[in-house]
């Protein structure tokens, strides 16, 4: 997902997103100590869209506190 799909979402959608992906990211690890993952890149990358839509959720948890 893109980091600008991310920014349309709802926050409890995003916190979704996050259990679903953080899943994900076990299942690949799992997979990687069996030597079965076939695209290694699979891990970062899941990582990298925990941070950003953890991080969008910060933002948008910000912006009603501000509002």
């Amino acid at each position: 997902m893109k980091l600008s799909e991310m920014r349309e979402k709802t926050v409890e959608e995003l916190k979704q997103f996050v259990l679903d992906s953080k899943k994900a990211l076990f299942d690949a690890r799992i997979k990687l100590s069996m030597h079965k993952l076939e695209n290694t890149a699979e891990i970062s990358n899941t990582k990298r869209a925990i941070a950003q839509a953890k991080t969008v959720i910060k933002e948008k948890e910000n912006e009603v506190k501000n509002a």
